[in-house]
This record gives structure tokens, sequence and C-alpha cells, in this order.
């Protein structure tokens, strides 16, 4: 078993993030700026709980994909310093990074020492050619996921997560998705209000109105923008808890039923019904990932009629139960508090 040594008060956890010319300057920046808030947000002067350092293949500028330039702490190839979290971050193009057997070999070594190892966006597959992820279940860019199911066929990979916990191992979708893992490993090291009040500092969620998934219904209703369902479509985004039929949406579209159907399947690919369906799902997600309310009172409060229903809707669309669901994807600080 692996032994990691417990930081005490005075000893910042070490955060060390992987970048490499032509990383996506947003893997660094985003998870960066979340590590550092629970220092910014203390209201004494107390040692800071996490030291972020940039590594590169040397120490010095990185040149990102965008052009933008970051300045490296130290170069990966000599830096022998105690880490605590490692975080690979990743770019429109891994191909020589993961021709880089040196790298690789770095990387499984760091995965022995240190207490956990993550990728953000296409910083999965440098984990997966290190052979990091295999029989691990893992995600990445949704743009992305089907050539690392294809390519690395031990993995199992979840295409719509915004992250995924393997034991020590974390893996991330694209871009912004690397700001909700830190803000989730922040969530394990210092608690639920702390990793709130940097959410609340970054105009973030700390979980997103998706729940679990890279794809929202309600930023799929962002594609009918300056269509006729706009107004109609922000209203069921507020409203979709309470018992309505299609002849109660047509009327609010005002819009005869027919001609109501008609429209919403052609601008937004779903039927009324199965759109209400997938907003009632998701409210469920976030409610079964950060509270403990019973099935019943989770269905009653999301617009089901009760668990039976919200467990038929879970086997259509997830393939698993509620139960099963609340399993995998509960907070956290709720485990533990109740464990």
């Amino acid at each position: 078993m692996k032994r990691t040594r417990k930081p005490t008060a005075h000893t910042p956890r070490t955060i060390a993030l992987l970048g490499f010319d032509g990383v996506a300057a947003l893997d660094i920046t985003g998870p960066y700026e979340v590590f550092s808030l629970p220092s910014y947000l203390a209201q004494d002067k107390a040692m800071p709980p996490y030291r972020i350092v940039l590594l590169a293949d040397q120490a010095g500028p990185v040149r990102s994909a965008s052009g933008l330039s970051l300045i490296a702490d130290a170069s990966w190839q000599n830096f022998h310093n105690r880490v605590d979290t490692l975080m690979v971050c990743g770019g429109p193009d891994m191909t020589a990074l993961q021709r880089n057997q040196k790298l690789l070999a770095w990387l499984r070594t760091m995965a022995r020492r240190t207490r956990r190892i993550g990728s953000i966006c296409t910083g999965a597959f440098l984990l997966a050619e290190a052979g990091l992820l295999n029989n691990r279940r893992a995600t990445t860019h949704w743009s992305e996921t089907t050539r690392l199911a294809q390519g690395y066929q031990s993995i199992t990979v979840e295409p719509d997560a915004i992250y995924v916990k393997d034991g020590h191992v974390y893996t991330s979708a694209g871009i912004t998705a690397g700001m909700d893992l830190a803000l989730a490993l922040v969530e394990e090291d210092l608690g639920h209000d702390i990793a709130l009040a940097a959410a609340r500092m970054l105009v973030l969620f700390l979980k997103r109105p998706g729940g679990q998934s890279q794809f929202s219904t309600q930023l799929q209703a962002q594609a009918v923008e300056g269509q006729r369902l706009t107004d109609l479509l922000s209203w069921l985004a507020d409203h979709h808890h309470k018992p309505m039929t299609v002849e109660d949406m047509a009327a609010q579209a005002g819009m005869s039923p027919r001609t109501f159907a008609r429209v919403f399947v052609t601008e937004t690919g779903d039927t009324p019904a199965l759109y209400l369906e997938k907003l009632r799902l998701e409210h469920a997600f976030r409610l079964l990932e950060t509270t403990g309310t019973s099935l019943d009172i989770t269905a009653q409060a999301c617009g089901f009629t009760g668990h039976e229903q919200l467990r038929r809707a879970f086997q259509r669309h997830k393939g698993i139960t509620p139960q099963a669901y609340r399993q995998r994807f509960h907070t956290m600080e709720h485990q533990t508090r109740n464990g």
C-alpha cells in the first residue's frame, strides 16, 4: 500500500501542473486560479494550504496553443520536491508527448509517489500512454472520448462525465472542466465551505446545473437562442419541477398543441415530454450528488410522481438506478460527514 505523509497545518500541499509548448492555456490557468483562492480567502496570515508549481521540459517560458506565454517554475526532469497532487494538462496535439518515453516513465514514478494524479482534457492521453488508466474509468474532452476508447481498450471511457475519480487517479473533460475537478479536489481537502467560497469568487457553480454530464439540457437550449421557443425554454428551467402537460407548455408558448409539438422537435431535437424529463432528471442528479434526501422526496422535488417514475427515467437515460448513481457521484464532503 502506498504511504503518504499527511501535511500538517504548517505544511502546504504541493500542486504540480505539467505544461508544455502547445498546451491549452486554460488547462493551466483555470485550475491554478482555483487552487490559489483558498489562500486568498483566508482571513488570517496562516500558511497557505497549497503551493502551486508549473512544470515543463525546462524552466522558463511555455508558449500555449493560443499564443499566450506562461512561465514554468521548474523542469519536471529535475524537480525532486515532494508533490501531493500532479495534474497533467492537455492541448490540441499530444502526439510528441505520447512518444516521450522519459516523460512517460516519470509519470509512472510520480503516480507511485503522489497522493493523487490526474489529467485535464487531453492530458488523459498521456496518463493512458503511461499505463496509468489501465482497467480504470476515465474521461476526456467530448470530441476525443471515442479516440481514447479505441486507442486504449482497457479503459472504461465515460464520455459525458465532467470528471471521473477512480482510486487516486482523476481525469476531467475539456478545458473548463479542469476547474470543476480542481474545485472537487479543494472540497476533498478543505471542505465544502471553502470550495463553495472559491466557486463564488470565480462565478462558477460548485456543481454544474447539468450534474456530472458534459452536456446539459439547458446548454442544449442555448442552440435555439432567437427562435420561437427561447422564452419557453427559459421558463421551463425554472418551472420543470411543477406538474405540467404538453398542453400546458403549448399554452405557455402561445401555440396550439399540434403546432407546438412540431416546432419543439424542429428546434430542440426532442419531444416536449422528453425535454421535460431530461430537465427533471438533471435536477435529480444534483440532489443525489449533494444531499441525502430519500428517493421519494428527491423525485417529488424534481417533478416526478414518485421514486418509481424516477427509477424508470434513470434506467432509460443512464442504465443504472438512482441508488447506484448516488453511490458513484455523491460528494466526498457528504460521505465523510455521514460515513
